[in-house]
């Protein structure tokens, strides 16, 4: 027998040769590529016997008449080989093999086996019922021990004759595996299913695939859709989809574009999700016009753009800065009876107020709310950066005030903003009690807003604090840039401030800071008027 425990992800990436480029369309058929299944097993169990025989007839009858009762009277006496015969004897009936079977786990959990369980995903999956299949798997799986998954396969193995079962059983294993993100043991399902001969359906493949995307595994995913091809099952619009997107976030676009036509030849009708991906891909890049133009394109298939579309073209535009190309689209997506999420409204209103735009910001978080868009935290923050960017501080304590109101809980980007608006306003230290309101609530501020907050300490002649804030950006590790140190040596060199000066060099001397002509000024007591080479590079 194959026993194969120890195959990695990696064996997909190591073992499949050829190209993604070879056909898209596989064969069902299994005979022209060289494939020598090992037969699956016949094993038989034990008869019951004497004592076992009497108590499976009697819970058996028991069972069939729904005397349940009578039955739990009988529960400290099942044992798994018991309870096997029982399952076998009533398996036609899925319903009452499931009943039992959760009924025996209530009453007698040691009664149930590998076997017990092998037993009964057997019944289901011939029956189709891959939900409760799942669930059952789900159970035994979630708290295995590594060696069980190998004794697993092969408790299933072993009952698929007894059961007259069929390549679904397995099927569903590798699928479950693939919704639990249990990648290992997904791979070494689906090699030893080849093994035996059988393969997953594509929609389980599909499955594994979304998993790795999930998580980023990019390169096994298109691996897989290699080791697809070979064996010769055939994608469906779902699986090239993916694969799509597994070029595109490696940035790969023009295999997606040949993906994308090849889909075409084969008859594999694009979906909007195709478009999308496509879509997605190309704004990543930059390369707005053409995707609009695959947006425009989309109507040949009979297809709509959704709101998925249209909120990446207007996220692409806004990204670039072209607000008024975005301001377009979001009128096209009205005019189709699209109706904007708030995702679009985020988008916009943040790129606006980006660049100053409060108004516009504004008039957007309006129409929001008279379209009964519940507005988020995201997009308090964006008007409320738009308002404290123009220096409006008492408008946006009056959204903050709002946030509030609406249980939602400021973040740090909350804080960024109103810490930037004071800045703007030279209201140094309002700004600076924000900072430490920040710290309390457990967030940190970023470089950029450390940085606008010394320097409007320094413009304000606070440079007490603007040495200890400094200290505190260089204790987190994050460095002030050129122009903030400038800002600071200047007001030191001009108030005269020796002292001072000599606490902020040993600051950035002890964080290893390399200072042009340091020592210079530190033998000559720093003097100011000496300083203003002191900060010109930084490493």
């Amino acid at each position: 027998m194959n026993n194969c425990p120890g195959r990695q992800f990696s064996i997909f990436l190591n073992s499949v040769k050829g190209s993604l480029s070879s056909p898209i369309h596989g064969n069902s058929g299994r005979r022209n590529w060289n494939w020598h299944p090992i037969p699956v097993p016949h094993r038989t169990i034990p008869e019951a016997r004497g004592q076992d025989l009497d108590f499976i007839n009697v819970a058996h009858s028991h069972l069939v008449h729904s005397d349940w009762d009578k039955l739990n009277a009988l529960s400290a006496d099942l044992t798994a080989f018991t309870v096997k015969h029982i399952l076998l004897k009533i398996q036609k009936d899925h319903v009452l093999s499931l009943e039992f079977f959760n009924w025996v786990r209530t009453k007698n959990l040691s009664s149930h086996s590998l076997e017990t369980h092998s037993i009964l995903l057997h019944i289901l999956t011939k029956n189709w019922k891959f939900k409760s299949a799942e669930t059952v798997l789900r159970s035994i799986l979630e708290s295995a021990s590594l060696d069980l998954h190998a004794k697993f396969f092969e408790a299933i193995l072993c009952s698929y004759r007894i059961c007259d079962s069929s390549s679904r059983v397995f099927d569903s294993l590798f699928k479950t595996y693939a919704h639990m993100k249990k990648f290992r043991n997904a791979t070494d399902t689906f090699h030893r299913m080849k093994d035996y001969g059988f393969l997953p359906t594509v929609e389980s493949c599909n499955a594994y695939m979304s998993s790795l995307l999930d998580l980023h595994r990019v390169d096994i995913a298109l691996s897989f859709f290699k080791e697809m091809q070979r064996c010769r099952i055939s994608p469906n619009v779902y699986t090239l989809n993916m694969v799509m997107c597994a070029f595109c976030k490696l940035g790969k676009l023009e295999k997606a574009v040949d993906m994308f036509r090849e889909m075409e030849t084969v008859g594999i009708i694009p979906t909007v999700a195709s478009y999308n991906t496509l879509i997605v891909g190309h704004c990543d890049k930059g390369l707005l016009g053409l995707a609009m133009k695959l947006k425009n394109s989309m109507g040949k298939h009979g297809l709509q753009p959704n709101v998925i579309t249209f909120n990446t073209l207007i996220h692409g535009f806004c990204k670039e800065g072209k607000l008024n190309e975005a301001n377009k689209v979001f009128s096209q997506m009205k005019a189709l009876n699209v109706c904007p999420t708030r995702v679009t409204y985020n988008t916009l209103i943040n790129a606006y107020s980006q660049v100053g735009d409060s108004g516009m910001g504004n008039r957007l978080y309006e129409e929001m709310l008279t379209n009964g868009i519940k507005p988020d935290v995201l997009t308090y923050n964006a008007v409320i950066l738009g308002l404290c960017k123009g220096g409006k501080t008492k408008k946006a304590a009056y959204l903050v005030k709002e946030l509030d109101r609406e249980n939602l809980v400021p973040n740090a980007s909350t804080f960024s903003a109103l810490i930037r608006g004071q800045c703007v306003r030279r209201n140094s230290d309002s700004a600076y009690q924000l900072y430490k309101s920040m710290i309390r609530c457990g967030f940190h501020p970023n470089e950029l807003t450390l940085n606008m907050l010394i320097v409007t300490l320094c413009k304000n002649g606070d440079f007490d604090g603007a040495v200890q804030l400094l200290g505190e950006m260089l204790d987190r590790s994050m460095l002030p840039d050129s122009g903030t140190l400038s800002e600071l040596w200047n007001g030191l060199s001009q108030s005269g401030n020796d002292q001072l000066t000599k606490i902020l060099c040993s600051k950035l001397e002890a964080k290893d800071l390399m200072l042009e002509n340091f020592d210079k000024y530190r033998t000559n007591s720093l003097r100011p008027e000496n300083g203003n080479e002191v900060f010109i590079q930084i490493l």
